[in-house]
């Protein structure tokens, strides 16, 4: 196949999530029945979906050090080095308590709390993804969450796959549940015998996941509802064309509604990114997945200038931007709505995938324009502190239940009136 230049006044990139009514109804069952009868609907779930019948849910902690230790040593080293870089990125977003003081005895304050109980997803579908769960569990643990349960879908040895499960034996998670899809969702945010409620879920997963996410919102904190991963590269005429085209593919691979956008000024550099991407798909793996991805939400986007392509980027508010510009760093600071920016031709997109220390947990289908990646914030609640003195309460108290009468709400008036009065007894 041939991607085709167009011009950005004929260029639409719709990425809306799409409504499956049949999938939300098989999801709703599944969550209701989870819900009603806990540990036996998992495991009939379970073995309907997964084909796994007689498995215990909790994981051994025996297999998870197993697991780890069965590792190439290149693997074992590359997850640990990821995991301290992305632990040092996290620990430096924690935030800082702070206090106000009045002249007269009043204090307004900010603290931070990490949440009790967290539930994380590690996908098992298409494949295994032991750098989801360092992108999910370390910034809770340096959130200090206390407890964290991990849940992915049993394999064919009724286990999760074994490099999730070495993963979560390095960073020390030893509740691990083999059960996946939505009845996990439901489970975690419902609670069974086996299986305790947790505060939040995070962590991506298919439709159906998604979809149980949605459903459990609100009676549960939820990170998002992810949608298939996305790039877009801006692009000068000095950008090399065979870097686009990888990146565009690295994003393709994952899905067949995978976007992969490259916008510049140059359409010669277009029409070799074109030429690229066909010798690229040749001898790739995953080419048919690349390819499905690449005719559905693919493009070769021609613009004016640098700063229209930055004006598209803020439209779209993509997962992933890539700015392959001489002084990136002037151009990043009109990119304004992206989940991450990977600047500069040493930076493709899966340096922040694996290794760099920024997590890969990114806001997807134009979500950048209100949401963020996930961060040590997330796992961590804001908490107002006030502290009136006598004094101030006297001074501002006619203004408080003015506020209170204006709304009609006697008892908040009187619950500072009572204070009045009593104050004015004691002289």
């Amino acid at each position: 196949m041939r991607l085709n230049v167009v011009e950005r006044s004929d260029f639409s990139w719709e990425r809306r999530a799409t409504e499956n009514e049949e999938a939300l109804r098989q999801v709703a069952a599944i969550v209701a029945d989870v819900r009603e009868r806990g540990d036996a609907a998992v495991a009939d779930w379970t073995a309907k979906l997964d084909k796994q019948t007689g498995v215990a849910l909790r994981v051994p902690q025996a297999a998870l050090q197993a697991s780890f230790e069965a590792l190439a040593p290149e693997l074992r080293e590359a997850l640990s080095l990821a995991a301290d870089r992305i632990r040092r990125y996290h620990e430096a977003q924690w935030p800082e308590d702070f206090t106000l003081y009045g002249d007269d005895g009043e204090q307004l304050g900010l603290v931070w709390r990490p949440l009790r109980r967290v539930g994380v997803y590690a996908p098992g579908g298409r494949g295994a993804y032991p750098s989801t769960v360092l992108m999910d569990v370390i910034p809770a643990q340096v959130a200090g969450v206390a407890e964290i349960a991990l849940v992915s879908p049993p394999g064919p040895t009724g286990l999760p796959h074994p490099q999730v499960l070495a993963a979560a034996h390095l960073l020390g998670v030893d509740e691990v549940y083999a059960v996946g899809g939505a009845q996990a969702v439901a489970a975690l945010a419902y609670g069974t015998k086996t299986i305790a409620r947790v505060d939040k879920i995070v962590g991506p997963g298919n439709l159906y996941v998604a979809l149980a996410k949605r459903l459990v919102m609100g009676d549960v904190g939820i990170d998002s509802i992810a949608g298939p991963s996305e790039v877009l590269i801006i692009a000068d005429e000095a950008a090399n064309p065979r870097y686009i085209a990888a990146d565009m593919l690295a994003q393709a691979e994952h899905d067949p509604e995978a976007g992969a956008l490259c916008v510049s000024p140059s359409i010669a550099l277009l029409e070799q990114v074109a030429d690229e991407l066909e010798r690229q798909l040749v001898d790739l793996p995953r080419a048919e997945i690349a390819e499905q991805a690449l005719a559905r939400w693919g493009a070769l986007v021609h613009v004016e200038s640098l700063t229209e392509a930055a004006n598209l980027c803020n439209q779209l508010a993509p997962e992933h931007v890539e700015l392959l510009v001489d002084h990136s760093e002037e151009l990043l600071s009109s990119i304004h709505f992206a989940g991450a920016v990977f600047l500069g031709e040493a930076t493709p997109e899966p340096v922040g995938d694996y290794f760099a220390g920024s997590n890969h947990v990114l806001p997807t289908h134009g979500s950048a324009r209100y949401a963020s990646g996930l961060g040590t914030h997330d796992f961590l609640r804001r908490m107002s502190v006030v502290a009136y003195s006598r004094k101030t309460l006297a001074k501002h108290a006619r203004h408080i239940v003015a506020l209170a009468e204006a709304e009609g709400l006697t008892a908040h008036a009187r619950s500072i009136l009572v204070r009045q009065e009593a104050d004015h007894n004691d002289r």
